[in-house]
């Protein structure tokens, strides 16, 4: 990261213990430590902050993705004219479903005679 050699940090260290004196240089060294070990735990939480930011919005842009879906199934069967269903389940089976299915609105069929229904 900041591209230190060994013997940079062996110079930085004996110019610290010469500054420092024998008898204090232990406290020091150990209070730097904490200090770097603080550093890094909040350097890691920082991390951990972000990349669960990154994928709560992933998250988000794939629901809004999924939910621009139906607009654009609407949008289709506004040109074409025709309905696609590919989501909705009839549980009409067998003749009057393919009467419902063959109209063009998507409702039942009219009669005719209007007498649908009636007994003659």
């Amino acid at each position: 990261m900041f591209d230190i050699g060994f013997s940079e940090i062996i110079f930085i260290m004996v110019i610290v213990l010469l500054v420092v004196g024998p008898e204090r240089l232990p406290r020091i060294a150990r209070t730097a430590g904490l200090w770097i070990g603080k550093m890094r735990g909040f350097v890691s939480s920082v991390k951990a902050d972000i990349d669960r930011e990154l994928a709560t919005d992933e998250l988000r842009k794939a629901l809004d993705k999924q939910a621009a879906m139906p607009e654009l199934e609407e949008l289709i069967d506004e040109v074409s004219g025709k309905p696609i269903r590919t989501h909705e389940h009839t549980d009409i089976d067998g003749p009057a479903a393919d009467q419902i299915s063959d109209s063009p609105s998507g409702d039942a069929p009219d009669e005719s005679d209007g007498q649908a229904g009636k007994d003659k």
